[in-house]
């Protein structure tokens, strides 16, 4: 992904940080609380890193819009659950000192005959306005969610909620064209009685949403609880190893094998068997019936799960532009190397010291190669016997936007050979099979230059040497400064030759000419 292009300074393939920008400061301590049909959350960000960062997070399954189609209002019992927890966010926004707590409410507070008087019963009560968007607003910060992490996703996102489904073409960084459905479960629930009328009544509607957006073969985005509970249940029926839901990615068969299981099996079991409320799992029946709709009319080529949505969305409406032109993996990185390397910085030289070794890789394998030097160093205060596999946890379970599935494990697998030769009899070794032969091997090699390159000088490798690779050779030169003489002691010299035995290579070492 391209970096933000710097007048200022060189500051080398990273691009100048952007941590202390007034702009990007701003962002520090953001709160938002999403008033759903079904559930309200109240989510804080912290930090000015262009992935967002979880500094606080709860959520109350209330129901508001259970029933809103048949009685035409709130449900009672929602309500008073949904005004609770407002209370609740307030004292716990003015305990942070936030000293704005953004509240935006969706289809049940917008369609609801006392959606009004609920407004003004939350802002009486709790001293919060309730911003009541549109459905193509509510598509539109959706939208935006799946840009914060995934920048360069171009498709359809499609948002469901409890008593609406929104759609939002995105691409380019953009969002274009938005329709906004009833296609919510709660909805489906009073419409029709049958699965056959309900799949009729399901066509007719996105027949007209498919005249709108026009769509085929193209990627579909799922935001939304009731999606991300079919894609873990997707995980299971296939035995996938890595359970983490932002970009975890289906074909339309494999999604449609698992609505048929999700059909014929106990609900309950399901629920015990992958950790899911009541609340959700409910559901869960008729939000498949309009994935199976959803497939046969937009004929997707891949179906995407993102973490990501509206809340995520109101992050990246705050964000300057320089941010969010940034990359979300290398920015995320980067602030987790401030925070917790033992010398921050560090991971730019370690990458351009390493650098020689990978000329002519793909744009996105360097990136990757990026975030690793600059998290190679984050995990040192783990215990040593756990310090490799606490680093693959962190890399595959972080909350790290614009990384795929592979990319992650390679991330991981880098960091683990960083403090550890071996990953033979790894418990970890069910997620290695999401990479090929050839990456697991280019993991291995990254993995064993950082361990090399990181302890080869403190301040900086390059002051100490530099690497030469003749790939077409199978040579690896090591030219010493005589600083570096000095500094290739007994293990810097036994990872050295490590590193070149991962490569097949023979090694070189000669003294640098100035």
């Amino acid at each position: 992904m391209a970096e933000t292009p710097d007048t200022e300074d060189d500051h080398g393939p990273f691009g100048k940080p952007l941590f202390d920008d007034p702009s990007a400061r701003a962002l520090s301590r953001v709160g938002v609380v999403d008033v759903g049909s079904n559930s309200v959350r109240m989510v804080v960000f912290d930090g000015a890193a262009r992935s967002p960062a979880y500094f606080y997070n709860e959520k109350i399954m209330c129901g508001l819009g259970k029933g809103l189609a048949e009685t035409g209002r709130l449900n009672p019992q929602g309500r008073a659950r949904a005004l609770a927890a407002l209370k609740r966010f307030s004292l716990l926004a003015k305990g942070m000192g936030i000293e704005t707590l953004t509240v935006v409410a969706t289809a049940a507070t917008r369609e609801a005959e006392d959606g009004p008087e609920f407004q003004l019963q939350v802002l009486r009560e709790t001293g919060l306005k309730l911003w009541v968007i549109d459905g193509g607003e509510e598509a539109r910060l959706s939208a935006q969610g799946v840009l914060l992490g995934w920048p360069e996703a171009k498709g359809i996102v499609c948002d469901i909620g409890g008593n609406s489904m929104e759609l939002a073409r995105i691409g380019g960084g953009k969002v274009g064209k938005r329709v906004s459905t009833p296609l919510g479960p709660f909805r489906l629930q009073q419409v029709a009685d049958t699965p056959a009328k309900r799949a009729a009544h399901i066509d007719r509607i996105l027949k007209a949403c498919q005249a709108e957006m026009k769509s085929e073969g193209e990627r579909i985005y799922l935001v939304g609880g009731s999606w991300r509970v079919i894609a873990r249940l997707d995980m299971e029926r296939r035995n996938y190893p890595l359970t983490v839901l932002h970009e975890y990615r289906m074909t339309p068969k494999s999604l449609l094998d698992t609505l048929d299981w999700i059909t014929t099996s106990d609900l309950a079991v399901l629920r015990a068997r992958t950790g899911t409320s009541v609340e959700r799992m409910e559901l869960v029946p008729l939000a498949s019936e309009v994935m199976r709709e959803l497939i046969k009319m937009l004929k997707p080529a891949e179906i995407d799960v993102s973490a990501y949505g509206i809340r995520e969305g109101l992050l990246y409406e705050q964000m300057p532009d320089r941010l969010r032109a940034r990359d979300p993996l290398i920015e995320a990185a980067r602030m987790a190397e401030k925070i917790s390397a033992r010398i921050p910085g560090f991971g730019k030289k370690l990458f351009e010291f390493l650098e020689p070794l990978f000329k002519g890789v793909t744009e996105e394998r360097l990136r990757l190669i990026k975030a690793a030097c600059l998290l190679h160093d984050t995990t040192w205060r783990a215990h040593p016997d756990y310090r490799a596999e606490a680093c693959f946890d962190n890399a595959t379970r972080a909350n790290l936007g614009g990384l795929d599935h592979p990319g992650r494990v390679f991330l991981g697998l880098a960091l683990l050979h960083r403090y550890k030769n071996s990953r033979s009899g790894s418990r970890l070794e069910p997620l290695f099979r999401l990479l090929t032969e050839e990456e697991l091997q280019e993991a291995e090699v990254l993995g064993k230059a950082m361990r090399f390159g990181s302890m080869f000088a403190v301040g900086d490798p390059a002051q100490a040497g530099s690497l030469e690779w003749q790939p077409k050779k199978r040579v690896l030169e090591l030219h010493l400064t005589p600083d570096g003489r000095g500094l290739f002691g007994e293990v810097a010299q036994a990872r050295f030759t490590s590193l070149a035995q991962a490569l097949k290579a023979t090694t070189e070492v000669k003294d640098l000419v100035a």
